[in-house]
C-alpha cells in the first residue's frame, strides 16, 4: 500500500498511472546475423589454433605438443565461464535501473545456450591444463594411458577435475530460471584457475593466485556482462531505462578496467623482471602475445570511451550501442588471445 496519493485526474478522480514501456517480444536471430556470428566465431577459433606457431616463430622456444588445441579448448572454457556470470551481473544492474520495463527475472532476455548449458567440449576444456608440457618435450600421451583416478592425487589433476565437475554442475543449474544458481560453478572455475596457473614451486604463489583471481573475476564480469546488457537494452526498447542501464554498466566497467590493468601489470612484472622486459616482450612468444593483448585491451578501452561519449548525447543516447557492439567483438578477440597466452611457455626469469 502506497502512502503517497496519486495526482487527481481531470474529473476529480485519481489519474491513471503512466504506462510503462512493454518489453519487446523475443525475436529470432536473422539469417544475416547468424552468418555474421558464425564468421566471427570461425575467425576467433583461428587465433588459438594458428597463434602458437606465429608467436613462437624465430624465438627458439619449443612448442608444447598440441598447443593450438589446448588454446582452443581454453578459449571455450573462458567463454563458457563468461556467459553465466555476465548474465547474472547484467541482471543485477538491470534491477537497479529505476522504471525498468522488466521487473520480473522471468521476463529477462533468454540465456544463451552455450553459456547457460555448457556443451561437452566445455566440460572437456579443463582437461587441457595451461603449459602442462615442459619445453622440449616432443612425445605425446595416448588417451588410454591417462590415469583418471591418479589425477586426484596431484594438485593440477585435482584442480582440473574440480573444473570439470563445476561445468557438470553448471549444466544442472541451467535447468533453473535463477541466474544466481548458474554463477557459482563459474566462480569455482575461476578460483581453480587462479590456483592452477600458480604452482607451489613458484615464488610467492599465494600472491600470484590472488592477482589472477581478481584479474579473472573482473575480466569475466566485463566481457560477459556487456553482451547481456546490450540484449536487455534491445529487449526493453525504452530509451530512458536503456540509456540508464548502459550508463550504469559504463561506470562499473571503468572500475573493472582499472582493476584488470593493475593486476595485469603486476602479474607481468612478477613473470618478467624489470631489467628483462624490453627484450622478453619482443624475443619470447609470451611477450609478443602479451603486447598484442595490451593493444587489444587499449582498443576496447577506446571503444568504451566512444560509447560513453555517445551515451551523453541527449538526442540519441542509445546510439552508444553501435560502438558497444564493436566492443563485444573486440572483447571476444581478447578472450581468445588470453587463452592463447596460457598455452605458451612462460618467459625465463633471469
Amino acid at each position: 500500500m502506497s502512502l503517497i496519493r496519486p495526482p487527481a485526474g481531470p474529473n476529480g478522480g485519481d489519474a491513471a498511472p503512466s504506462p510503462v514501456p512493454a518489453a519487446a517480444p523475443a525475436r529470432r536471430l536473422s539469417p544475416g546475423r547468424a552468418v555474421a556470428v558464425l564468421a566471427l566465431v570461425a575467425v576467433a577459433a583461428l587465433i588459438p589454433l594458428l597463434g602458437p606457431a606465429a608467436a613462437l616463430h624465430g624465438t627458439g622456444e619449443a612448442a608444447a605438443p598440441g598447443a593450438g588445441g589446448i588454446a582452443l579448448l581454453r578459449t571455450v572454457l573462458f567463454a563458457a565461464v563468461c556467459m553465466p556470470a555476465g548474465e547474472w551481473f547484467a541482471g543485477r544492474l538491470a534491477r537497479r535501473v529505476p522504471g525498468a520495463p522488466l521487473a520480473d527475472a522471468s521476463d529477462a532476455p533468454r540465456g544463451w545456450a552455450p553459456g547457460s548449458r555448457p556443451a561437452p567440449v566445455s566440460v572437456a576444456a579443463p582437461g587441457a591444463p595451461p603449459r602442462s608440457w615442459p619445453p622440449g618435450n616432443s612425445y605425446r600421451i595416448r588417451l588410454a594411458e591417462i590415469d583418471v583416478g591418479g589425477l586426484y592425487r596431484t594438485r593440477d589433476g585435482a584442480l582440473a577435475l574440480l573444473e570439470v565437475n563445476a561445468f557438470a554442475v553448471a549444466g544442472l543449474c541451467a535447468l533453473s530460471r535463477r541466474p544466481a544458481g548458474r554463477v557459482w560453478p563459474s566462480a569455482a572455475v575461476v578460483v581453480a584457475e587462479a590456483l592452477r596457473v600458480h604452482p607451489t614451486t613458484e615464488h610467492s604463489p599465494s600472491v600470484g593466485s590472488g592477482l589472477t583471481l581478481v584479474h579473472l573475476t573482473c575480466a569475466v564480469l566485463w566481457a560477459g556482462g556487456l553482451p547481456h546488457v546490450l540484449r536487455t537494452v534491445r529487449r526493453w526498447r525504452a530509451p530512458g531505462p536503456g540509456a540508464a542501464l548502459l550508463g550504469l554498466y559504463a561506470r562499473v566497467a571503468a572500475v573493472l578496467l582499472a582493476a584488470i590493468t593493475a593486476t595485469g601489470v603486476w602479474s607481468s612484472l612478477r613473470r618478467m623482471p624489470a631489467g628483462t622486459i624490453p627484450h622478453q616482450l619482443t624475443a619470447t612468444a609470451y611477450g609478443r602475445t602479451l603486447v598484442a593483448k595490451v593493444f587489444l585491451v587499449a582498443a576496447v578501452a577506446v571503444l568504451a570511451l566512444w560509447a560513453r561519449r555517445r551515451l551523453r548525447r541527449a538526442d540519441d543516447p542509445l546510439g552508444a550501442c553501435v560502438p558497444a557492439r564493436a566492443e563485444v567483438v573486440a572483447l571476444g578477440v581478447v578472450v581468445a588471445v588470453s587463452a592463447l597466452l596460457t598455452a605458451l611457455p612462460l618467459p625465463i626469469r633471469w
